[in-house]
């Protein structure tokens, strides 16, 4: 498809992004994978151009992801029936055995590939590879769903340093050899947390934290973490968007600068949400 834009007015645009690229050359943002921006193939590929431009222009990108739906595919699939409580999936031996093989394997290396095929430098990492993420059973009902216990995050720190984009999924380990599944959100903001990031993009299904949810024109573009505790407890800040919330409020008490629950149905909303003043989603920041 011919370009719309003349040479000089690509020029302009790229001369606008050079006080945002300035902000973020040599920083970390770590980038929080899932929902509709995963499943949708075109949106896929924008996500992964976006990272791979970030990379090249000298900004440490990290690619935090799950892969739910796909866990439930496979499930079905083998005649298992998923189960959840409280929003979590009941993890048994054999589901976890599942988790561990779609996330570490189809998932994980087919986004490596996307990565690769654009151009950029991706190695896939899970939670297991050198204990980067230890944690122990959350609550016995859940089976093998974990908490994180501990971080280690030297092997990322090194493949940043090595100009890699390291692309993790979300299982765990303990001591005993377990395998346990994490919640995406709560892996991301712990990696991002000792990684001390920049900033932490959590791509989800919505514009990002409103103050009527039904009506996108009421978002909120900027919250303190007072701000967003005061919204929760006056019942704004509500249903499926309370663990959201809690994980950027968690992820900037670890160490991340900035937080973004951002809208990962528009197309290069992460390039959107850094290289330009419009921002893609509601921003946490520390009071």
């Amino acid at each position: 498809m011919p370009n719309s834009l003349s040479n000089a007015e690509i020029a302009g645009i790229i001369i606008e992004c050079l006080p945002y690229i300035k902000r973020f050359v040599g920083k970390t943002v770590v980038v929080k994978y899932g929902g509709n921006a995963m499943i949708n193939e075109e949106l896929k590929q924008q996500v992964m151009e976006d990272m791979v431009l970030l990379n090249l222009i000298g900004i440490k990108v990290v690619l935090v992801h799950g892969g739910g739906p796909e866990i439930t595919n496979l499930m079905d699939k083998l005649g298992k029936k998923p189960e959840f409580v409280d929003g979590l999936r009941v993890t048994d031996r054999e589901t976890v055995d599942i988790v561990e093989m779609v996330l570490a394997g189809r998932v994980n290396k087919s986004l490596v590939k996307f990565l690769d095929v654009k151009g950029g430098k991706a190695i896939g990492l899970s939670g297991v590879d050198g204990k980067l993420i230890e944690a122990k059973i959350k609550d016995s009902r859940l089976g093998y769903v974990g908490e994180i216990t501990k971080v280690n995050i030297q092997p990322v720190s090194d493949l940043l340093d090595r100009g890699y984009i390291p692309v993790i999924s979300t299982i765990a380990c303990d001591d005993e050899g377990n395998t346990f599944n994490i919640n995406g959100d709560t892996a991301a903001a712990h990696i991002a947390g000792a990684l001390k990031a920049e900033r932490l993009l959590m791509m989800t299904d919505i514009e990002g934290v409103l103050r009527d949810k039904d009506d996108p024109s009421t978002i909120i573009k900027e919250l303190s973490v007072d701000e967003a505790k005061a919204l929760r407890e006056s019942g704004v800040i509500s249903g499926g968007m309370i663990p959201k919330v809690e994980c950027c409020v968690n992820a900037i008490s670890y160490g991340v600068k900035n937080v973004v629950i951002m809208d990962g149905r528009i197309p290069h909303s992460i390039l959107i949400e850094l290289l330009t003043n419009e921002g893609a989603g509601t921003m946490f920041r520390r009071d």
